[in-house]
């Protein structure tokens, strides 16, 4: 996806995930790809892709490399492709992909990258014809007048619909069915009874309009006073809004989204509890379904399989919310709900046996929800009321450390194998693993940010039925295709995924449990947080609420089963849900759901004594989302919950892209918009001018300040000419130092053209480098999980011939601008020791082979074959040279020498408080870079925070310079205000395991700084 950004839109985790099981038309492509250019010479194929492919003979949806649905030049209309299929009733969406890949795809209009094209199949044969010329792709399905759900039922008494192109003289009619079976036949609806609305305006008044800005423009029609009191009754059932012409007769008709109206009609129910909860020993269950006509509880004894012990209905209150009080036996057993509900989807009213969206406990793969009670003591390790926080005096002192579950232990033989890949490993406090983490953590590591833990959707849970790679991985070449195939033909059905996929958001993931058949998971999910918090480190769940794994009746998430069409953020015409995400986005700004997600971070804090969350594609939040959950985590107590709610950090992911972008529905929780609320977002500024270019390069050999821009070019023509080279790195100087300040906004200082500018003067991409009011809010980072690790990057971007001593120095020169910023530090497990995922740019489903993490110091896990083709194949020809190349591959020797300079860095910002000033006055203060302007050493950045200046906040120390030498030879840099000064090397690099550092000296008579090629050195002045 064309963002600026590392964020999982290119893996897209789920690209091939969710599409396979969505039941509603998509109309935002899965795919993150761009299209190419419009006179794109002919194709060699064109495959019909979409959510209809498996119904036509391929393996999934949205497989641009299937047979089974390609299209075939029409004999004498040269760039004309058509074919004629089978297509069974039902909703679908589809496009057209050329030459077997995502690389070139067209949709809606014929667009380059374009939306998906709805289609609705009365089932039987259609045909799809796509022309080259246009890049259209058409079906001969008629157009129904019955279209979408371009209708929105805003309050009791108000729609929205565009009728711009309303004929003059049309009336207008809200249709109901309590069972449904509404249709259109010969221009008349037919099935139900209709109220009469009246087109009081052709735009909605400005308090709806401030609330709902996407559809400001649309027409408002009103109820009569009496239909808006029988609002909660219709919604029960079908509704379809109707235009009607002059001779009575059926212009159009549309389908009603109705979240608007249920928020204003049950306001009560946000304060309700919902979920499980417990009076004494007897179980209380809560679920809000205000259009279920019916729900009933139906009660295990086991897990799965086995007759109901209770069938029990339950009592529907004024708030939407039904209730039942269940039995004191009940404890431990399972449950599920029956709901009876009408769903507009199949046009009838269905009853779904769902799980509880609250689920705080299930059975194996989700089957059953758990009634159990969170308080028991049987649940919790021994010490766990008392267990203390590795202390934290304010966020800028956090060093997080991004780690997976699975990846953590699957491959420790140091711990016990039904242990391995599991929450239990990390209470083996001699294991191998968390013999690393606490050798980080004595170093200043902090906090570890574990990638999903809640109920994932697509892996399996049973170790037993996770499939294996069935080859000999490691007797293949280095740059073989064989490894990838042989992974890629399991993906799916073995045990590993990054997760980002949730079903249930409130309870542990199963897969990483030694029994995921019960609450276990839970007693384990503490012994792991009690674990690492012995260890010295805090720890952050990244959570997912911005989308679900699927959507729609037949999919196994339970919202839309329960609410058909509430949970989901729909397109405001079709009322398709949108997938911008990756996924079906979840429409938090929806009362409920809102709610849904802060009622279940207020669980896990509670239940798990959390320390912080990381908000995957936080952009598709609102700001007051985020804001909700701040001011709700705040709230706890250690007395009360037993954790200090203020303490917790929160951040996420701050991109601004997809339907909801520029503030489009709401005011986003983007990247700017968070600047004040003490709330982080990921800072891609700095990330990219260390690594250079960006995520989503069509050629990977674009360098930056950390992989020898200018100062050491690896001759490819994408960097330019040498004059174009040096605007760019000096440039990314000036990204860098803002991105050093935390990233601060309002932060001055000389620029490469000799002007004073802010931080957020200085552009990135045309945006502003600097968008953040407080450092906290900045988390600075030059590896994630997502994209290839910073070893890889690297292995694309060093000029030919750069020794694996230079790389080594490269890497923690691109490390240091994270641990030397004053923004929180965040490191991708591994970066210390030169991991490597084989050059893999979206490891998300590439299995254990390519995500390893070994802790034995022998293999970074370079040069294990060409990576997985779906996300790989087009940067095939950059790889296999690389992956081929024995000199790239490090020895043990290597990665312990890289490990050792990475340690010092973070011992380095542990013990000097001058790197985590706290406060954005105190950065402007302190910290300066005091050889900017046009004169300045290219591949060089000197910063002085001087503690001298204001209050004193390091007792130790009266100031640090900091050199970045990126460059290929030794430079002095002169700092007048250090003339006289007694400034030393940091005694870490002074007795440290890097000799070239040492090198490193200080002129007290001229001020000067000497520092070696390819270096970071920090000196001290006591």
């Amino acid at each position: 996806m064309p963002i600026p950004s590392p964020t999982h839109h290119s893996r897209r985790r789920s690209a091939g995930l969710a599409a396979g099981i969505l039941a509603v038309p998509l109309l935002v492509s899965l795919v993150p790809v761009p299209a190419l250019a419009d006179h794109s010479p002919s194709p060699s194929t064109v495959t019909l892709v979409g959510s209809l492919q498996s119904e036509l003979g391929c393996p999934g949806d949205w497989q641009p490399e299937c047979p089974a649905t390609a299209l075939t030049e029409v004999e004498g209309s040269p760039g004309t492709y058509s074919g004629t299929f089978e297509v069974p009733a039902g909703d679908y969406a589809y496009k057209a992909a050329l030459n077997g890949s995502w690389a070139e795809n067209y949709g809606a209009g014929g667009a380059a990258g374009g939306g998906d094209i709805a289609l609705t199949s009365q089932g039987g044969s259609v045909t799809f014809t796509y022309n080259h010329g246009t890049h259209v792709i058409t079906s001969d399905v008629p157009e129904s007048l019955v279209s979408g759900a371009a209708a929105h039922w805003l309050a009791p008494g108000v729609l929205a619909w565009d009728l711009s192109d309303a004929p003059e003289g049309s009336s207008y009619r809200l249709y109901y069915a309590p069972d449904g079976g509404l249709e259109v036949l010969d221009g008349a609806v037919t099935g139900g009874d209709y109220i009469e609305l009246e087109r009081t305006s052709d735009a909605l008044t400005p308090e709806l309009a401030a609330r709902f800005p996407h559809l400001a423009a649309f027409d408002s029609l009103t109820l009569p006073k009496k239909a808006a009191k029988q609002a909660k009754h219709l919604l029960k059932g079908q509704l379809l809004a109707v235009q009607v012409g002059t001779d009575g007769s059926v212009l159009q008709a549309t389908a009603l989204q109705v979240p608007n109206v249920l928020d204003s009609l049950y306001p009560n129910a946000q304060k309700r509890s919902l979920g499980l909860s417990w009076k004494g020993p007897r179980p209380r269950f809560d679920l809000w379904a205000p259009t279920a006509r019916q729900v009933n509880l139906h009660v295990y004894r086991e897990g799965s399989g086995g007759e109901a012990l209770a069938t029990v209905p339950l009592k529907e209150g004024n708030d939407g919310v039904w209730s039942l009080l269940g039995e004191k036996g009940w404890a431990d057993a399972y449950y599920l709900y029956e709901v009876e509900v009408y769903v507009p989807e199949t046009g009838k009213v269905e009853r779904n046996v769902v799980t509880d969206p609250y689920s705080v406990g299930l059975s194996t793969n989700s089957e059953r929800s758990l009634i159990v009670n969170l308080m028991d003591p049987a649940l919790a390790p021994a010490g766990w009321e008392t267990l203390e926080k590795p202390a934290l005096e304010k966020p800028e002192d956090l060093s997080l450390y991004e780690l997976h579950v699975r990846d953590f232990s699957i491959a420790d033989t140091t711990v016990p194998e039904e242990r391995r890949g599991t929450y239990a490993a990390f209470a083996e406090s001699g294991s191998d693993g968390m013999n690393r983490l606490a050798d980080l953590a004595a170093a200043g590591m902090n906090a570890v940010h574990l990638l999903p833990v809640n109920d994932i959707g697509t892996i399996e849970e049973r170790r037993d039925a996770q499939a294996e790679p069935q080859c000999n991985l490691e007797s293949f070449a280095p740059d073989s295709e064989e490894q990838q195939a042989c992974v890629s033909a399991i993906a799916g059905k073995d045990g590993f995924n990054w997760g980002y996929d949730p079903l249930h958001y409130t309870t542990p993931e199963g897969s990483y449990s030694t029994n995921p058949a019960d609450a276990t998971r839970i007693r384990e999910f503490r012994d792991m947080v009690a674990g690492l918090n012995d260890t010295g480190l805090r720890v952050i769940q990244d959570v997912v609420y911005n989308h679900t794994a699927g959507a729609g009746q037949a999919s196994t998430n339970n919202l839309d089963r329960i609410v058909p069409g509430y949970y989901h953020r729909l397109n405001p015409v079709s009322g398709a849900v949108e997938t911008s995400t990756c996924c079906p986005n979840t429409a938090t700004e929806n009362a409920m759901m809102g709610k849904l997600m802060v009622d279940s971070i207020v669980t896990l804090a509670r239940t798990y004594k959390l320390d912080g969350f990381r908000f995957d594609l936080m952009g598709h939040h609102s700001k007051q989302n985020l804001l909700d959950v701040r001011a709700a985590l705040d709230e706890l107590t250690l007395e009360r919950d037993g954790v200090d709610g203020k303490s917790i950090y929160v951040y996420g992911e701050g991109w601004n892209f997809g339907e909801v972008a520029d503030n489009a529905r709401f005011e986003q929780a983007t990247q700017a918009n968070m600047a004040g609320t003490g709330i982080g977002t990921f800072n891609d500024r700095l990330r990219d001018a260390v690594r250079g270019g960006g995520p989503f390069d069509e050629d990977p050999r674009v360098q930056g300040f950390g992989s020898g821009l200018l100062t050491r070019p690896n001759g490819a023509e994408v960097n330019g000419t040498p004059e174009e080279q040096r605007a760019r790195l000096l440039l990314n100087q000036d990204q860098i130092k803002v991105g050093l300040t935390g990233n601060l906004r309002d932060y001055t200082f000389v620029d490469r053209t000799g002007a004073e500018v802010t931080g957020a003067d200085v552009d990135y991409n045309g945006s502003p480098a600097g968008y953040t009011a407080d450092p906290q809010e900045a988390v600075t980072y030059v590896e994630a999980h997502d994209n290839e690790t910073l070893f890889d990057s690297l292995a694309f971007k060093l000029a030919p011939g750069t020794s694996m001593a230079e790389r080594i120095r490269f890497q923690t020169l691109s490390l240091s601008t994270t641990a030397f910023g004053q923004g929180v530090s965040f490191w991708h497990a591994g970066g210390e020791a030169l991991r490597s995922k084989s050059l893999d740019r979206n490891s998300y489903d590439s299995g254990d082979w390519f995500n390893l993490l070994d802790h034995t110091g022998t293999e970074n896990g370079f040069a294990r074959g060409l990576p997985p083709r779906a996300d790989n194949a087009d940067k095939y020809g950059f790889m296999a040279p690389l992956l081929a190349d024995p000199a790239l591959k490090p020895e043990p020797a290597d990665i312990a020498a890289a490990r050792e300079q990475a340690l010092a860095l973070l011992e380095i910002r542990k013990s000097t408080p001058l790197f985590h000033l706290g406060t954005a006055e105190l950065v402007q203060q302190k910290v300066s870079f005091p050889t900017g302007g046009p004169e300045q050493a290219p591949g060089v950045i000197v910063m002085h925070i001087d503690d001298s200046a204001g209050p004193d906040i390091d007792g130790e120390r009266t100031g640090v310079v900091v050199v970045f030498n990126a460059s290929d030879a030794a430079v002095t840099e002169t700092v007048e205000a250090t003339v006289g000064q007694s400034f030393g090397l940091h005694p870490i690099q002074l007795n440290g395991s890097d000799d070239v550092v040492k090198g490193a000296s200080f002129d007290s008579a001229t001020g000067s700084f000497t520092v070696p090629p390819l270096t970071v050195a920090v000196f001290e002045a006591k």
